[in-house]
Order: C-alpha cells, then sequence, then structure tokens
C-alpha cells in the first residue's frame, strides 16, 4: 500500500527530541516560609531534574525586591501569607522573567497582591482548583447574600431569616486547600499548562526535563492537531486532498507525544507508526460515503471525522505513555485507537438512526437550498 505519510517528513520533525535534549533550561523557585508544607513540598518535587541542561535555584524569600538570576526562562514562587508576594512578583517580570505563583491560599494571596498595589496578572496564580475568580465571584454572592439579610435585622422573623441566609450560602472552602490525590493531580497539570504556554519555544524542553509537564504537552498537541484536522475538513474541496494533509499531521502528533514522554523513534519504529496511521484512511473513507449521501454537509462530515480520530489516537497515546508503556508497543495502541473509531463511525453509518439522521439532514438542507433560492429570487425580483 502507498502510505500517505512522507516518512522523511515526519522522521525530521521526530529530530527536535535531540535538539531538546541539549537545549538549556533555567528555572529559579522561590520559597515563603510561611506557604503550606504540602504544595511546597509538590513544587520541590516536581521542579526537580537531574537533566545535565537544567540549572534549577530553590531559595527562601527575603523582605526585599527579588533579582533576576541571569539567564532564567521561568520563575516559581510558592506563596503564603506574605503581603510582598505581589511586588516580588513584579519585579521578577519587570527583569523579563515569567513568574509562576503557585498556592492553595489563592483568595489570600490575590487579594493581598492587590491591596498593596501589585495585583497579580490573569493565569499566573496556579492552584488546585478554579480560582481566584470563582472564588471572588461565590465570596462576592456570599457578601450579599449576608448583607441583605443583616439588612432586614429588627423585622419579624429577622433572626431566624438571617441565620437560615447565611447557612443557605455557597461560603468558599477555607483556605488552605488540602492538597489529596486528585487536588495533586490537577495543581500538576495546571502547572504545566503555565509552562508550556508561558516557556512555548522550549516546550519540549521541559516535558524532557520535568515530567509533570508531560502530560500537558501531550493534550496540547492532541487538541491544536485535533483543530487542525477539523479546519483540513472543513476547508478542503480538492477530492482526496485532506488525507496525506491529516495523516501527516496526525503522525507528527504521535511523534511528538512519544518525545514528551521521553520514548524517541528508530527509522522502525517510525515506519511501523506510519502504517498504522496510514490505515486511518478507511476513517476518511467512510466519511466520504456519508459526503456522498449528503454532500452539502460534507464539510462538516469531514471535520468531525478529523477531529474525532486524532482526538482518539492522540488520547490512547497519552493514556498509554502515562501507564508506563513504551515506544515498543505504541504503535498496536494506536491501531487499535484507530480501528475502534472506524468500527463506531462505520456503525453508525449503517444502524437505523444514522439513516434516519441522515434523511433529517437531507431534508433539512433541502428545505433550506430551495428558502435560499426562493429568496434570491424574490430580490432579483424587486
Amino acid at each position: 500500500m502507498q502510505l500517505p505519510v512522507d516518512i522523511p517528513k515526519v522522521l525530521k520533525a521526530a529530530t527536535d527530541i535531540n535538539a531538546a535534549l541539549e537545549t538549556p533550561i533555567a528555572v529559579s523557585v522561590y520559597l515563603d516560609e510561611s506557604a503550606p508544607g504540602d504544595v511546597v513540598g509538590l513544587v520541590r518535587a516536581a521542579f526537580a531534574s537531574k537533566g545535565a541542561q537544567v540549572r534549577m535555584t530553590v531559595e527562601y524569600l527575603g523582605e526585599g525586591p527579588l533579582r533576576a538570576h541571569e539567564g532564567d526562562d521561568m520563575a516559581v514562587i510558592v506563596a503564603g501569607l506574605r503581603e510582598n508576594i505581589g511586588a516580588q512578583a513584579a519585579a521578577l517580570r519587570a527583569a523579563g522573567v515569567p513568574v509562576m505563583i503557585v498556592t492553595t491560599l489563592p483568595s489570600l494571596v490575590s487579594d493581598m497582591a492587590e491591596a498593596f498595589g501589585n495585583p497579580i496578572p490573569d493565569g499566573d496564580l496556579v492552584t488546585p482548583v478554579a480560582v481566584p475568580s470563582f472564588i471572588q465571584k461565590t465570596a462576592k454572592q456570599v457578601g450579599e447574600k449576608i448583607n441583605g439579610a443583616l439588612a432586614n435585622v429588627g423585622r419579624k422573623g429577622d433572626a431566624s431569616n438571617a441565620k437560615a441566609a447565611e447557612e443557605n450560602s455557597a461560603v468558599p472552602e477555607e483556605e488552605p486547600f488540602a492538597l489529596d490525590e486528585e487536588r495533586a493531580q490537577a495543581l500538576e497539570l495546571r502547572m504545566g499548562q503555565w509552562v508550556i504556554a508561558t516557556c512555548a519555544k522550549k516546550k519540549l524542553a521541559f516535558s524532557l526535563a520535568f515530567p509533570f509537564v508531560r502530560k500537558p504537552l501531550a493534550l496540547d498537541s492532541v487538541n491544536t492537531t485535533s483543530a487542525e484536522n477539523a479546519a483540513i475538513g472543513f476547508v478542503t474541496f480538492i477530492p482526496g486532498a485532506d488525507l496525506p494533509i491529516m495523516t501527516l499531521n496526525q503522525m507528527k502528533m504521535l511523534l511528538q507525544i512519544a518525545a514528551g514522554y521521553g520514548e524517541p523513534m528508530g527509522v522502525a519504529r517510525a515506519k511501523e507508526l506510519a502504517c498504522v496511521v496510514g490505515g486511518a484512511f478507511a476513517c476518511r473513507a467512510v466519511a466520504r460515503q456519508a459526503v456522498a449521501i449528503v454532500p452539502a454537509l460534507g464539510w462538516a462530515i469531514k471535520a468531525a471525522v478529523g477531529y474525532g480520530g486524532t482526538q482518539a489516537m492522540g488520547h490512547a497515546a497519552i493514556e498509554y505513555f502515562e501507564a508506563g508503556g513504551d515506544i515498543t508497543g505504541f504503535a498496536h495502541v494506536v491501531e487499535r485507537a484507530r480501528d475502534e473509531v472506524i468500527e463506531k463511525a462505520a456503525e453508525a453509518e449503517k444502524s437505523p438512526l444514522g439513516q434516519r439522521i441522515v434523511g433529517s439532514v437531507k431534508n433539512a438542507m433541502s428545505q433550506a437550498a430551495s428558502s435560499a433560492k426562493n429568496a434570491a429570487s424574490a430580490r432579483l425580483g424587486q
């Protein structure tokens, strides 16, 4: 079978692994003595690296402004109850160093920084839950309810009404948040997302140096590639032109995921993976059959297949490596995910429900086309 994959191109993309291994990384971690011990421990463990290309600096915060270390790619402040966290982070940003502030006291840290004139930029406060916007919003709602209850004091039943209002209010969870296993994983995920968004040019190097960056990098690759393949299915009008482009995109995605987990591919493994990904044309073949039935919705069907197939293979790859898999069985896992997508697509196309949906879509499109034609005729007649 002639594979719709340019092997030299995808192998060339894989050489970025070697370049990433040689890329220097410099990170400074600043610890607030008043920060909860569990978050301090998590951050210190997350940024522990044995890579020869990694320079790590760990120190405790002082009272004065922080001075950035030369060559730092990023800084991390593990925040507690210090009043000058905002000012210290601002000093680093002024020196050109992006700062991630990690804490389990998000509303307190955010409020203090703002009160002392150095608010923390959106996105730089990283916590295990969706804060501070959630906390600020909830706190405002709580305040409004309590104030409303207090305003009624002196009226009949006021005491009981005020108590009921207070008990029914959605009071935010007390800080600091306890880092159980689930929240620890959520915090690491958000830290990794911040790193790949902020240090995009070195994201693969960061992934190879720090394991907590690997899954966020892989998810970013899956989501980006899925969106690209959906767009390709949407805008490609030349029959068959979408196949090699989508396939090459999927191949690059899978190589990047493997690379992010420290599993570079040799030529033999790359060819094996190319055969698997190239076989995904069956999935697009199903889409083309549906396009033939509903030509007016061809762009939507191809876009959906491009997105769904890419997501399935990407998430299968992530789960495989997260479970400790290596490059040996990688192609088989991807192949199984691909076959499941093809099978589901074929079943949906042949099922009575799928046929009814197609029929409904055809009728709707026919009616829409008729309405558009009538509207155009009416405009021409005016």
